[in-house]
């Protein structure tokens, strides 16, 4: 069998390449050391290939508010935090205003953080509801709108953002649940971006929950749309409808995302291993319900397991119980279903 050697990633100049060595010696160690050496090379071939000045500017910008950004959440990494879109154009009186503050100030009494757009509406509502300690902003800067809300206005927490795809990356990245609220374009684009990241395994399970007042219309109509619009016409599968929830009772709602990590704790993939940490030590009988009831997307497992090598390589709560198994990664739908499982069973 012929063996695959991959070229070593460097820049053209061996003179650079010493001085990137160098760099990342003096910045780093370990497996950060690689990764500053590896993004230095990038910076360096860009100078190489002489791209276009538009797309360094591009670049540029993305790496500077990715860095502030990362610099700003990386204090509250160890809180749990819930993302609140919604319109701008909701007004205070408007009963979807009501219900948002009404989530936030519930997420933070419970000592969860709420992250917005940091702009009016139900961003703002969700900056009041937590009050500006329980808060983040996560702005952008548009030629029309948006200034800060007064409850995030100058505070440490607030983020600006030129680019729209730096902004939603912070918003799913550093939160544990997101809540939508009725809104415009914007609130859709938001909302279906983390229901492909969930259905494609490209962001860590979570809670999605649509919110509205009781009696509401907005998302029923959007639901009907779903069905008859996508799911019938095959684009999607009936188990992709289980990654979110229609609700419309604020504490209901905190409640629901609590109940998410009461036993489950966090996923990591090790290659072809699906490990689930878990706040809670899982009882055999668990283990053998969730054998049963989801063979159809497990390939083995779950056993009881110690932290594998590359999370105590990493350091990654290696305090946790955890249980390890081969998810076909294909079905997340019912990957929720299974860590609500976890999470009803004991």
């Amino acid at each position: 069998m012929k063996l695959t050697v991959h070229k070593p990633y460097k820049a053209n100049s061996e003179k650079i390449n010493k001085l990137i060595q160098q760099i990342a010696v003096s910045y780093a160690s370990g497996i950060s050391e690689e990764l500053l050496r590896e993004m230095l090379v990038t910076i360096a071939k860009i100078g190489e290939e002489k791209m276009d000045i538009g797309d360094m500017k591009l670049v540029n910008t993305t790496l500077k508010e990715l860095r502030y950004a990362f610099k700003v959440f990386s204090a509250y990494r160890d809180r749990r935090k819930v993302t609140i879109f919604g319109s701008a154009r909701t007004n205070p009186s408007d009963r979807e205003y009501k219900i948002a503050e009404a989530f936030a100030k519930a997420a933070a009494d419970s000592s969860f953080l709420v992250i917005t757009g940091s702009g009016p509406g139900i961003m703002e509502a969700g900056n009041k509801g937590a009050g500006t300690a329980h808060s983040f902003g996560v702005n952008i800067r548009l030629p029309f709108e948006q200034q800060p809300n007064p409850y995030i206005a100058g505070d440490s927490k607030l983020v600006n953002f030129k680019y729209f795809f730096t902004r939603k990356l912070m918003f799913i990245k550093e939160s544990d649940a997101t809540v939508l609220l009725p809104g415009g374009f914007g609130t859709m684009d938001e909302g279906f971006e983390v229901m492909t990241l969930f259905q494609t395994g490209k962001c860590r399970p979570m809670p999605i929950i649509m919110l509205e007042p009781a009696g509401g219309t907005y998302w029923k109509k959007w639901l009907t749309f779903i069905k008859k619009g996508i799911l019938d016409m095959g684009y999607i599968s009936e188990d992709d409808l289980k990654i979110f929830k229609i609700m419309n009772d604020a504490d209901k709602a905190m409640d629901d995302i609590k109940l998410f990590y009461k036993n489950y704790h966090s996923i990591r993939y090790v290659k072809d291993v699906t490990v689930i940490r878990l706040n809670n030590d899982m009882p055999d009988k668990t283990i053998n319900l969730i054998k049963n009831e989801f063979k159809d997307i497990l390939l083995n497992g779950p056993q009881k397991t110690g932290a594998l090598d590359w999370e105590v390589h990493n350091n990654e709560h290696l305090e946790l119980p955890r249980i390890k198994m081969l998810f076909n990664k294909h079905d997340f739908g019912r990957l929720k279903e299974l860590i609500d499982c976890i999470n009803n069973s004991y």
